[in-house]
């Protein structure tokens, strides 16, 4: 049997983020890109819902196959807001730049986590 630990782990790293969609907003508000219709901080909290069903779908054994698949596509389909980070950092500091571009190539240690967990699943 495989340990429950890294599934409990990006379940805990999913709320974390989708707690912080309500608790701050505005930096989400402000990489939603802009094709997308409506209000950015309505993006938001479709997000941070969307977090937070995948973080109780993995933490949640029955459901974590499921859950560690709707997370792969989840940190797939966020990486257009981390690509507008990334541009909009433009006017910032090296500092800035640097670590809106570092994060880009993070989204796939996620995927693979993320279909690690689905596979371990029994």
């Amino acid at each position: 049997m495989t340990s429950p630990r890294p599934a409990l782990a990006l379940s805990a790293l999913l709320a974390v983020a989708g707690v912080s969609h309500f608790a701050r907003p505005k930096p989400y508000d402000r990489i939603v890109p802009t094709v997308l219709p409506g209000r950015p901080r309505t993006w938001t909290h479709i997000s941070g819902v969307a977090e937070l069903a995948v973080a109780a779908a993995i933490v949640t054994p029955r459901t974590r196959r499921l859950g560690g698949l709707a997370a792969a596509v989840l940190f797939a389909a966020v990486f257009p807001a981390n690509v507008k980070m990334a541009l909009d950092a433009r006017g910032r500091s090296r500092g800035e730049r640097l670590a809106t571009v570092a994060r880009l190539p993070l989204q796939v240690p996620l995927v693979i986590w993320a279909l690690r967990v689905s596979r371990s699943a029994a």
